[in-house]
């Protein structure tokens, strides 16, 4: 893939917002952060500012030169344990190698009491796209990365020790005006398949019937809309002084009675 800009990223501003909105709902102080990724400058300086001490770490060496990062994929990030109060990764979890040794290795590095906060793109994104790459005549290769579901998300965070664990999801729609432009943001947000080995390239034959499946799902006015779902996900490293949820069965209240209609 051929390098471009951190500027090229459309998505990266769009869910560094949002999590910024969800930390600011937050009342403590997180004076150790570790931000997973430095595609968003905004991103960081405001952490920065809310942060006496930032660590980043990027995959990329060249984003990393120009941010100040430590060069590190995010499945293997390698610093001492319970060392950050807050951990922001606003995307990517869906493409490292290991999902949940990876966040066995967040949840170390995590003080007790730390929080966990992130996004990426979930499953059920870019169906137009999908259906396009399955079209008669296109070799049945895997050519976009594999997608987590909310539920598996959920169930992940709890598997690996995050207490008070919250995952929902927000729905994004783009439009474009043929298939290379959505391919162009999907190349610069690092949405494209990362499987190895690499698919073998698309003929041009086969770039041909993709486009055209592409641009037929096209609205009245010609653009295509196409459909992002970003999960954003949280969860806390435990602590004596959390919140615990109460022991099942011990409820005094029935379900039933509150449902039934009033008379």
């Amino acid at each position: 893939m051929a390098w471009q800009p951190a500027s090229a990223n459309f998505l990266a501003p769009i869910v560094a917002e949002t999590l910024l909105d969800r930390l600011a709902m937050v009342t403590r102080k997180f004076p150790r952060a570790l931000l997973i990724g430095a595609h968003d400058a905004a991103l960081a300086e405001h952490l920065r500012a809310l942060c006496a001490d930032l660590t980043i770490v990027e995959a990329g060496p060249r984003l990393a030169a120009e941010s100040g990062a430590i060069v590190v994929e995010a499945d293997a990030i390698n610093l001492p344990f319970a060392s950050f109060d807050l951990i922001l990764w606003p995307g990517g979890l869906d493409s490292v190698n290991d999902v949940p040794g990876a966040l066995v290795r967040l949840r170390a590095l995590l003080a007790p009491d730390g929080l966990l906060l992130g996004a990426f793109v979930g499953d059920g994104s870019l169906p137009r796209l999908r259906r396009a790459v399955m079209a008669d005549g296109v070799r049945p290769i895997a050519r976009l990365h594999p997608q987590i579901d909310l539920a598996a998300m959920g169930n992940l965070l709890q598997r690996v020790g995050f207490t008070l664990p919250v995952v929902d999801v927000e729905a994004l729609t783009v439009r474009y005006g043929d298939w290379f432009a959505l391919v162009r943001d999907l190349r610069a947000a690092g949405l494209s398949s990362r499987l190895a080995p690499a698919p073998s390239p698309l003929t041009r034959e086969e770039v041909g019937r993709i486009a055209a499946v592409f641009a037929a799902q096209a609205d009245p006015d010609g653009r295509i809309a196409e459909s992002l779902r970003i999960i954003h996900f949280s969860g806390w490293a435990p602590h004596p002084d959390q919140p615990q949820p109460a022991r099942r069965g011990s409820g005094t209240a029935s379900l039933a009675a509150a449902l039934k209609p009033k008379s």
